[in-house]
């Protein structure tokens, strides 16, 4: 590896470690196992590189915190009407009740561990009552919600309301996609790496009857693959939940901004940006 300054590497490797730098440059390498590296490999590049992917991760947590507080207001309001205040520890609407069991520790766990006014306030007046699901649903994680979303049972007409408020026609699109969205949100919580990552969880592709601009081109095995799909999921989600917002905008100007960024190994090739979703 070469450097344009070779002067400045040491307060970079100061302050960021050598293993997490790893993962930018790892594919810089002509041979993974001599380490050797291709010709031009230069160490500013892969500090642009880790640059880049701060941005749109930050980008990115933004786009998750809007879709996370949807979700949980749709939860909410459809289940609270229909099932009262407690629905997420009624047996009856639900797929497994040793799933149930378990989670609704996780879920009070969470409860006692907050320090939110509200919260507070619930165990000082009301130490014995379970808390409204309006309250201990604020401070649910985006995993907690997304699971019991999905174990909700099927039939329910609330599940698919909930899934219509998001912009969905089916619950298993956006089980699907909550799943998904939630593995990319903890890679962005936990700062870690999104560029050249293959994601472990996928979204469905097919939607039925997309109630906005979707993809409209097919896409490769390696589009579906890498962040690419997921990102147009998240997008799609905020188009319906937060209409003006400037998501896209925020993500094609940093693109602008670094024009020699290879955009490709986060998935953003074959025409990407012909698809409807992404004009």
């Amino acid at each position: 590896m070469q450097f344009r300054d070779e002067s400045t590497a040491p307060h970079f490797l100061a302050n960021i470690s050598y293993y997490r730098l790893k993962g930018y440059w790892w594919d810089m390498q002509a041979d993974s196992t001599s380490h050797s590296f291709e010709p031009n490999s230069y160490f500013e590049d892969v500090i642009d590189r880790y640059n880049f992917d701060r941005h749109l991760r930050l980008i990115l947590f933004d786009v998750v915190e809007r879709i996370e507080i949807a979700l949980r207001t749709q939860m909410i309001y459809h289940l609270s009407l229909r099932y009262g205040p407690c629905w997420y520890q009624d047996f009856n609407i639900f797929n497994n009740s040793v799933w149930l069991a378990r989670h609704l520790d996780t879920l009070m766990t969470e409860f006692h561990r907050s320090q939110e006014i509200f919260i507070v306030d619930h165990k000082n007046r009301y130490p014995h009552d379970y808390p409204e699901s309006w309250k201990i649903m604020e401070v649910a994680s985006m995993g907690t919600l997304s699971k019991y979303y999905k174990n909700l049972k099927h039939n329910l007409p609330e599940k698919s309301a909930i899934a219509k408020g998001m912009g969905l026609n089916l619950h298993t699109e956006l089980s699907s996609w909550l799943e998904a969205i939630g593995y990319v949100r903890n890679i962005v919580a936990h700062h870690s790496r999104l560029w050249s990552r293959d994601m472990v969880k996928r979204p469905i592709r097919s939607i039925r009857n997309p109630s906005g601009l979707w993809l409209n081109l097919p896409l490769e095995e390696a589009q579906q693959k890498k962040p690419f799909l997921i990102i147009s999921c998240m997008l799609f989600l905020c188009n319906k939940i937060t209409p003006n917002h400037h998501i896209k905008t925020k993500i094609l100007d940093l693109f602008k901004q670094h024009p020699e960024m290879p955009i490709y190994k986060l998935g953003f090739f074959n025409d990407w940006e012909k698809q409807d979703l992404w004009k």
